[in-house]
């Protein structure tokens, strides 16, 4: 039996070590050295010290107090998971940490962080912010946590593999030619590549240092004339073809602070947003001019040619076959018994598992029933493992990494006769899912304007939802990519215009917490759509996703003419490409649920 965490005796041990260091507090972030928020085991220092294992968020240990800042999508799960007699935990929209600092910072108090977990535009910010406080922040050269983490795991080291042109689409020295002409146009020498989905894109490689996300950690220097430097340990590349690097230049991870010296008086990209304290301050003291600007790669990666748009259909066509076995199997199975929230993902999980293009899920899946479903980013335990209940509504969330795409799709499903209001609600939030899925919009238009578009009908019952409407996804990568994005513009990040080729998220919900919790989610590809007024360029979205809505759910009063055959006009695809895919069975259960939705007449 596994001993539980005395997560008490963890945070005591890291007071005890900043005593000895002669600091007064210490942040630990969710992050690694990329800034990734999904981390390796040895990354999770936040998890070890707390028990929060979300993907975002911000703990602050003083001497006789820890508090946790988390969004709105884990401020369940976090005082759920951690121990309030420890840890209080903070909306960080609503209490941000620079306010909490203001009150509880001992005067001229020490606090530490690790510059390679933090990005230099947060250590700037925080410095300002704790000074305020009459504070001082203090870069540690060794990470106290990692000093008392005595069994850490060790860093990852997959070994990285080629991803083939007909995935790929283009060369990569044609990818760095075009990126390094741009830098060149800007009067920028070279740009430091920190974020390993742009690398792993740039390269036309993947590995596996990500739980989930086919990423290999490295860091590279592109320069103006495409040559690139690439720091990667070498035993991850013993098995790589060589020629696959035309133009790349190796050196061990171990050389690239020293590296940055040789970057004297040129001027070197940086996107603030993601590069770490550690590398900014490396290339200042080496006198560098630095230029802060978005990561090069990033627009470029999210704009899908023709051969990422045509491998994230065939993915989905693949998720769609497990989707529609796993709804089919689980409807079956919940008329005659019960079926535990880990035992469904298991399912899932398994179906994926098996269609040779999937190589792993996109992220751990979230299952969850009943009042679980509320917690919006909800992770199943042996602990918290519940049934599926006749009455109950039902969340999945899930994905699968396949070699054409990555795939992310929510469908809420009812247990047995919903009520009332679980009939309301998801139809509400169909409303809002259905609002953005028909969008047209011109060129230029961001995604903070389209966000309104999905709480409308949610708003109208005094619903809304804590989190965004859509993030970006990977071609084979990151389940969540940037820069664009759909969310109201509160964060204070740039918000990038919606372009052809970009794939990007669908999912508004509600969430009633100690009840249930809704979701639908489905991919979406940004596309051209004709032209508007002088001649001014027009985009809607195609839906990818082929997994139906559950009709039980839908209040068919509620919707309009326009929203009934959008519905039916999807489920008749669902239909035409997953039905000839799936099981008699399955077969039987989707033309089931796709029939055309009727509204009942009235009796005179």
């Amino acid at each position: 039996m596994t001993k539980k965490p005395d997560h008490a005796a963890r945070l005591a041990a890291l007071r005890a070590e900043l005593t000895r260091r002669k600091l007064d507090g210490f942040f630990v972030p969710i992050a690694d050295e990329h800034q990734n928020s999904y981390v390796h085991d040895s990354a999770k220092r936040l998890a070890w010290l707390t028990g929060f294992t979300g993907s975002h968020g911000l703990l602050i240990v003083l001497p006789d107090q820890a508090a946790l800042f988390v969004s709105g999508i884990y401020e369940l799960q976090a005082r759920k998971q951690t121990d309030s007699k420890l840890v209080s935990t903070h909306h960080m929209v609503q209490t941000p940490w620079t306010d909490w600092i203001k009150k509880n910072l001992p005067a001229k108090a020490r606090l530490g962080f690790d510059p390679w977990l933090h990005t230099d535009a947060w250590a700037k910010r925080a410095q300002e912010m704790v000074q305020a406080a009459c504070g001082k922040i203090v870069p540690v050269a060794h990470n106290p946590v990692d000093r008392i983490w005595t069994d850490r795991p060790a860093p990852p080291c997959a070994p990285i593999v080629a991803h083939p042109r007909r995935y790929t689409g283009r060369l990569s020295a044609d990818k760095r030619h075009e990126i390094a002409a741009e830098l060149k146009k800007n009067g920028q020498d070279a740009a430091v590549l920190v974020d390993p989905s742009s690398i792993a894109w740039l390269l036309n490689l993947r590995g596996g240092d990500t739980p989930d996300t086919p990423l290999p950690f490295s860091f590279a220097v592109l320069h103006s004339d495409s040559r690139l430097d690439w720091y990667v340990d070498p035993r991850k590349i013993e098995k790589l073809d060589k020629a696959e690097l035309h133009g790349v230049r190796l050196h061990p991870p171990s050389d690239f602070i020293e590296a940055m010296a040789k970057l004297k008086g040129r001027a070197v990209r940086l996107d603030s947003a993601a590069t770490v304290r550690a590398i900014v301050s490396a290339l200042d003291k080496a006198g560098a001019k630095t230029v802060m600007a978005a990561d090069p790669v990033a627009l470029p990666r999210a704009i899908k040619n023709a051969a990422e748009q045509r491998g994230f259909r065939d993915a989905h066509r693949r998720d769609g076959v497990a989707l529609v076995t796993f709804f089919a199997w689980l409807d079956a199975q919940t008329r005659k018994r019960e079926v535990t929230e880990i035992e469904a993902s298991d399912m899932v999980e398994s179906l994926r598992r098996a269609d040779p293009m999937c190589r792993s899920l996109s992220f751990p899946s979230i299952s969850g029933a009943g009042e679980h479903g509320a917690i919006i980013h909800y992770r199943a335990t042996e602990a918290t493992n519940a049934s599926l209940r006749s009455g109950d509504l039902y969340l999945l969330d899930s994905g699968g990494q396949y070699l054409g795409g990555t795939t992310d799709v929510t469908r809420t499903v009812a247990i047995g006769q919903p009520s009332p209001q679980m009939r309301r609600a998801y139809t509400r939030v169909l409303q809002g899912h259905l609002a953005l899925a028909m969008a047209r919009f011109p060129e230029g238009t961001v995604g903070s304007q389209l966000d309104p578009l999905a709480r409308v009908a949610l708003w109208r019952e005094g619903w809304d939802y804590d989190h965004g409407t859509g993030h970006g996804v990977g071609a084979y990568l990151g389940v969540h990519e940037g820069p664009h994005m759909i969310c109201p513009n509160r964060s204070g990040r740039e918000d990038v215009p919606l372009r052809p080729g970009m794939v990007i998220s669908n999912e508004p919900g509600v969430y009633i917490e100690k009840a249930f919790g809704i979701r639908i989610e489905s991919l979406v590809l940004v596309r051209k759509d004709g032209v508007g007024l002088g001649k001014k360029p027009y985009f809607s979205l195609e839906t990818l996703t082929l997994a139906p809505f559950d009709p039980a759910l839908i209040d068919i009063s509620l919707l309009s003419g326009e929203e009934r055959a959008w519905i039916d006009v999807y489920h008749a695809r669902v239909r035409a490409e997953i039905g000839p895919r799936v099981s008699p069975a399955a077969r039987r259960w989707l033309n089931r649920v796709t029939r055309p939705l009727r509204l009942k007449k009235q009796k005179a």
